[in-house]
């Protein structure tokens, strides 16, 4: 019986590693104090430079710039530059990016209920 329980429980080790590698790989990418805020506010539409540094509330320019890189980089959002100007640019969501959109829904309502929950205690 020690045999059999000792062989579940090194599965149910290796499954969870199996589990907390894809999660720590999410974290890392939309991890942080102010990526999900900015993916957020792009999932609703899109945005100049300026326009986000003012949705997400706080974020200094250097740290939005770094940030929307990042983002860029790993495919979430792309940045376009309109066409009166080559200053001006937007960014929006990619569709790889818009597929986080059930993600940031699922957060926004544990979020909402945890806000709820904590203010009624």
């Amino acid at each position: 019986m020690s045999i059999l329980k000792n062989k579940t429980n090194r599965r149910n080790a290796e499954e969870c590693k199996l589990f907390i590698r894809p999660v720590r790989d999410v974290i890392e990418i939309i991890g942080g104090k102010w990526r999900l805020p900015i993916l957020t506010a792009l999932s609703f539409k899109k945005h100049r430079f300026n326009e986000l540094q003012i949705q997400v509330d706080g974020i200094t320019s250097r740290m939005l710039s770094r940030e929307l890189k990042d983002l860029e980089l790993n495919g979430l959002i792309e940045k376009n530059s309109l066409p009166e100007t080559t200053s001006i640019s937007e960014y929006n969501l990619t569709p790889y990016g818009k597929s986080l959109d059930n993600i940031l829904v699922s957060m926004r309502t544990w979020g909402t209920n945890h806000r709820e929950k904590i203010m009624n205690v």
